[in-house]
């Protein structure tokens, strides 16, 4: 069975957990880059990632970009929005319909 998790700074991601989600706080990059690809390898279908520490994955990000599994979606951290995700969103919506329309 596919699981949902969330993976950030910890102020980030309990939260999540009252929803019923996974949460996997983490305290560096390195700790966020070996989990996420411990999920992946362990069925987890999508993987909410800080934008913090998402800035400094993007070779783990690229890899995961065209795979099925996980889907890494990226989310503001308890700083706010570094507008990474929604400009990751943006190129999506180009990609598929060949303009900017957002």
């Amino acid at each position: 069975m596919y699981k949902i998790a969330v993976l950030g700074d910890k102020d980030s991601v309990l939260g999540f957990k009252a929803l019923g989600l996974d949460v996997y706080p983490v305290e560096s990059v390195d700790e966020a880059r070996s989990t996420l690809h411990r999920l992946a390898r362990e069925n987890c279908a999508i993987v909410y990632l800080t934008e913090q520490l998402a800035r400094y994955m993007g070779d783990e990000l690229a890899q995961y970009k065209d795979e099925l599994t996980p889907a890494v979606i990226l989310i503001p951290g308890k700083e706010g929005s570094l507008g990474i995700g929604m400009g990751n969103v943006t190129k999506s919506v180009e990609r598929a319909v060949g303009a900017d329309i957002l």
